[in-house]
């Protein structure tokens, strides 16, 4: 895919944006739910968590403008999902559990929308990756360290940056291999929400560094 070829993606890319943007707000207002804290409170860790891996993605790609600067919408669509949580979120049996859905649920589509975005400017396999990760990754990271959480993606042997890895690296193998358009960022999606589903339901993780006493 040549640089100029985003135009075409322009509407794909954009309805992957919203998606993440509204699914990953849900999860920052379900963090603030367990925190506690009031309606602006709900708002911005769901603002922040919908927009960071985005912002991390469009500020390392040069791109004229960040995402949700060239279109407010998306800060509205974040506002929004906050609001529904802050007004039902009392309605779930664990919030938790519904944090690790909805954020595997939001994976799948933010890993995807890096990898297009990346593809569509022509950029090579290694930034695709990196910008599949980053988008899918950041926002979560950043929700738990303002909520004072112990990061999701980095808890031990958690399936989570293996998952964005894993989904960004089939959309890369889909285009090596020849599929085009949309194909290769459906495959990347149900890699990564596979994975991520299969952590969350079956309990998969990686093996974890072990330390030993050293020898007498």
């Amino acid at each position: 895919m040549i640089a100029g070829q985003i135009d075409g993606f322009v509407p794909l890319l954009a309805a992957l944006d919203y998606a993440s943007v509204f699914i990953f707000a849900i999860t920052g207002a379900l963090v603030a739910s367990r925190a506690q804290l009031d309606i602006v409170g709900f708002v911005f860790v769901a603002a922040v968590t919908a927009t960071g891996g985005g912002t991390v993605r469009d500020v390392l790609l040069n791109r004229d403008m960040v995402f949700w600067v060239a279109n407010p919408t998306y800060i509205a669509v974040a506002s929004v999902a906050a609001v529904l949580v802050f007004l039902f979120a009392h309605k779930l049996e664990s919030r938790y559990r519904s944090i690790l859905w909805f954020d595997a649920l939001a994976l799948a589509v933010a890993v995807p929308a890096g990898v297009g975005v990346a593809q569509a400017m022509g950029m090579d396999w290694p930034i695709v990756l990196i910008m599949g990760i980053s988008t899918g990754c950041f926002g979560g990271l950043m929700r738990d360290v303002v909520c004072n959480e112990v990061p999701l993606v980095l808890q031990q042997g958690e399936l989570y940056v293996t998952c964005a890895l894993a989904g960004a690296a089939a959309a890369v193998l889909c285009q090596w291999f020849g599929l085009t358009g949309a194909a290769p960022l459906a495959v990347c999606a149900v890699t990564t929400f596979a994975l991520r589903a299969g952590s969350v339901a079956r309990g998969w993780r990686l093996p974890v560094y072990k330390s030993f006493p050293p020898r007498q």
